[in-house]
């Protein structure tokens, strides 16, 4: 089987610590950076979905930091535009890194190359559409299209979350090199619901499936309860999987083997659209043509 190819990241970078839950803000991997970018990165590193916004200390605290270094490192920071001070004193991520992240080539290609065909799956399955990619252990979201009325799920733009514990990472954890396979098989899985997989032999099972079938089906694997999500490989120009494509609903609501086929077909046109040479031709069009409205 072809390998995994993140598009964002060196492959074998490992994955920063976190608090839980596993989006909530990252603490650094090295509470004390020898090198001065390393400390600044480290200040960045502090913020994060529950951590948006941070005081002085708060991030002194986060970094392991002295105040004082950590005052010099925000003010430059601060004037760089990275950061940005409210009213109330605490900081936030400034948009200059916005529009920094705006120029990264590989996500961004991607995502605007699958926007037509998520657009389509959206529309026709009612469900919250994801686009992910592989960062080290984790798998990061690249789009995220939430679905009025569906279940609500623990996912965002830029989110992230361990492989073993959703459909779309376990795509990509199947599809990974052995070596990415061997460090995540060989590193604490955590558990976040009774239905999350954190025994290796059983893990080891459920991907050698996701490879035979091309799908992965993950129930109840992380909150909130009742969430069933269906994962499918995208390929690119070397029929690498660069991504994986996931449509999340309540339990219940539609059978996972129903989703299959329309998920298929969306992966399979963003896969040409990236050149992969296995796949067949797909007319965007025809995706929203092919979707029946009612998939139970």
């Amino acid at each position: 089987m072809p390998a995994t190819t993140p598009l964002t990241t060196p492959q074998h970078r490992s994955s920063p610590r976190r608090e839980a839950p596993a989006e909530a803000g990252r603490r650094p991997d090295d509470l004390h950076p020898s090198t001065a970018a390393g400390r600044a990165l480290a200040v960045l590193a502090a913020f994060g979905p529950e951590h948006s916004l941070l005081s002085l200390s708060e991030i002194s605290r986060r970094t392991g930091l002295s105040l004082t270094t950590t005052h010099r490192l925000v003010g430059e920071l601060r004037e760089w535009g990275a950061l940005e001070r409210g009213a109330d004193g605490r900081y936030g991520i400034g948009l200059r890194l916005l529009e920094l992240g705006a120029l990264a080539p590989h996500g961004l290609q991607l995502r605007e190359i699958a926007l037509p065909f998520l657009d389509d799956l959206h529309h026709a399955t009612r469900a919250n559409v994801h686009l992910a990619v592989r960062d080290g252990h984790d798998v990061v979201y690249v789009e995220a299209l939430r679905a009025r009325g569906a279940v609500q799920v623990l996912s965002r733009l830029g989110g992230r979350w361990p492989l073993h514990a959703t459909g779309t990472g376990q795509v990509l954890l199947a599809f990974a090199t052995p070596e990415i396979q061997k460090e995540v098989l060989g590193s604490p899985l955590r558990r976040y619901t009774a239905n999350t997989i954190t025994d290796v032999a059983q893990l080891r099972r459920v991907l050698a499936e996701v490879r035979r079938t091309g799908v992965a089906i993950a129930e109840n694997q992380l909150p909130p309860a009742g969430a069933l999500a269906v994962a499918v490989p995208v390929r690119g120009p070397r029929d690498e999987v660069v991504a994986s494509l996931g449509v999340t609903i309540s339990r219940g609501t539609a059978r996972a083997q129903a989703l299959v086929p329309v998920l298929a077909a969306a992966a399979r046109g963003i896969s040409r659209a990236l050149g992969a040479p296995s796949v067949s031709t797909v007319d965007p069009r025809s995706v929203r043509r092919t979707m029946e409205p009612d998939l139970l």
